[in-house]
């Protein structure tokens, strides 16, 4: 199949799911991260309740995030479509927000970090107030991203180090506003981790770094200065009080208003979810989604370029090797067969192109399925062309079609044997 796995071993797979007892799903970015992203986890959501593998001891569903921040910050209304808590926008969540904080609450749906790159681009953006993030070596088509953030008046960029889309310049102005780390927030902090539990981080005393502030203590200062009216229903006198106001726009996170002290957690919704088969839907039962697979063809020639690996759920390297696989930054893994007919060896220099951009590397071996290649992330974002995204929840397809040229002797690039 195009996974790779041959049809024996996808043969004993089905056999050991159809008779084991129990299973739990886990799954990273390499399943997210297409096109298809949304089809993908459907399927296994199809598959895990096919056997009824939900609602019971040792089953479940297990998305591992690409960041500790990104379960909570969900939770927490980031997600631009949805309100605190996760529903989505409507007149009716809108509403229960401004009787809470007693000022209206914007219905329309906001941009994703594609589309507010895209809106920048088109001039659409007067402020771009990043906290953490790094759009400019995470988003396909670097230079593109570039370009964007030159074209906005202001920027704002928030976080505890320096990245290099802080260094861009801007249409304007940029300012940066120096943060602190989770466990220099003034009055600790949580986090919440993939498997619904929220854990408690209390203030590490110590050196604090010049100017630094804590997040929510910046947060807090921009939005009085900017609506100076509202004050007394944006300011917090600490973080309990912060955390009060969390379990009231989002009623499950309940019981973190109490910590105080270092391990302290709660999990909401308890151990098991669905627990016996009820589910939150109307009919207390779950649905199936109808999936079509998709049936891209790999142009003759050409390889299947993927920046996500197995065993690492984000490909990202900070060192000049990989510690997982031992590869360097700029190297191509592919399959030594695919290697043999392009008459390159172990080492040898190549470049990896497309209509997007190019990259040049040195080729490794590894157990790769033949005709697909590896490259890490976010160096090989120059080879992925911007706009292609899941149709549902918009996330940019990390994979792509790609030629790999070698390199001669004389020349800048040769050309391949196939």
């Amino acid at each position: 199949g195009s996974s790779g796995a041959s049809r024996e071993t996808m043969l004993h797979f089905a056999e050991l799911y159809a008779h084991a007892g129990s299973a739990i799903f886990v799954w990273s970015m390499g399943i997210t991260q297409h096109r298809y992203g949304v089809d993908n986890v459907r399927s296994i959501v199809n598959l895990a309740l096919a056997r009824g593998m939900l609602g019971r001891e040792n089953t479940g569903l297990m998305p591992i995030r690409g960041h500790s921040g990104v379960q909570g910050g969900a939770e927490m209304g980031c997600t631009p479509w949805q309100v605190p808590g996760g529903d989505a926008i409507t007149p009716e969540s809108a509403g229960r927000m401004e009787d809470l904080w007693s000022f209206p609450f914007p219905q329309e749906r906001g941009l994703s970090a594609v589309e507010m790159i895209d809106a920048a681009a088109a001039g659409r953006i007067d402020v771009l107030y990043s906290a953490g993030g790094n759009f400019l070596e995470t988003l396909p088509e670097p230079a593109f991203v570039q370009e964007a953030l030159e074209n906005v008046p202001l920027r704002v960029h928030q976080d505890i180090v320096l990245s290099p889309q802080m260094l861009v310049e801007p249409a304007d102005t940029v300012v940066l506003l120096p943060a602190r780390t989770r466990y220099e927030q003034t009055g600790g902090g949580t986090e919440t981790s993939t498997e619904r539990r929220i854990y408690y981080s209390p203030e590490i005393p110590g050196r604090r770094i010049g100017e630094s502030r804590s997040e929510w203590e910046i947060f807090m200062a921009v939005a009085e200065r900017a609506y100076p009216e509202r004050r007394s229903q944006i300011h917090f006198q600490d973080a309990r009080a912060v955390r009060e106001e969390i379990v009231r726009a989002v009623p499950f996170y309940a019981g973190i208003e109490k910590f105080s002290a270092a391990g302290e957690a709660i999990q909401w919704g308890g151990r098991i979810l669905c627990s016996g088969g009820v589910f939150p839907t109307p009919t207390t039962r779950a649905s199936f989604a109808s999936v079509r697979p998709p049936e891209d063809e790999l142009p003759e020639g050409t390889f299947l370029m993927s920046t996500r690996r197995g065993k690492q759920f984000n490909s990202m390297v900070f060192a000049e090797k990989d510690p997982l696989t031992g590869a360097r930054r700029d190297d191509v893994l592919i399959n030594s067969d695919d290697a043999t007919r392009l008459g390159l060896r172990d080492g040898d220099p190549v470049v990896v192109r497309n209509e997007v951009g190019e990259f040049a590397g040195r080729v490794k071996f590894v157990e790769i399925k033949v005709r697909n290649v590896q490259l890490h992330w976010p160096e090989a974002n120059v080879l992925i062309r911007r706009g292609q995204c899941d149709p549902v929840c918009g996330i940019p397809d990390y994979n792509s079609f790609v030629e790999v040229v070698a390199v001669g002797d004389g020349d800048p690039i040769g050309s391949s044997s196939r």
